[in-house]
């Protein structure tokens, strides 16, 4: 797995918590260094199945001096958004779990972060004894 991290991130510090509670390695891809190139970019994007506002930071400063929030939503715009974003990669949503499986995840949310580790094979947890069966 590799995590799209941002060090000053409270959600991307979450994830890799998650991630080392489970016992999952991964890569740490600081983005904000090194960041991707369009076609990388557009590669996360097919595998969140997600179109580049989807992942885009708006609220940003860089978004906001690009008149972004005005920008067309639809195919035709995508590469502009893209290039956008590699440009100031700060606009792309952290942290981006790139996930073994060819799927990726945007780990904001306690779901999302347990979805990668489930995704990834990892059973944390898994001396624990099952609940009642909600359905009984």
């Amino acid at each position: 797995m590799e995590i799209w991290n941002n060090p000053s991130c409270s959600k991307c510090a979450a994830a890799r918590t998650a991630l080392d509670e489970a016992g999952i390695g991964y890569a740490v891809r600081p983005y904000l260094d090194r960041p991707p190139s369009a076609a990388e970019l557009t590669e996360v994007l097919r595998r969140l199945d997600a179109r580049p506002w989807d992942v885009c930071r708006t609220q940003e400063p860089a978004a906001a001096a690009l008149g972004m929030a005005d920008w067309p939503r639809d195919e035709a715009a995508e590469p502009r958004w893209i290039e956008a974003m590699v440009a100031a990669p700060e606009l792309i949503q952290r942290p981006l779990l790139l996930l073994d499986d060819g799927g990726a995840v945007v780990g904001r949310t306690a779901g999302a972060l347990a979805e990668a580790v489930r995704r990834s094979g990892a059973t944390p947890g898994a001396d624990a004894q099952p609940g009642p069966d909600p359905t009984a």
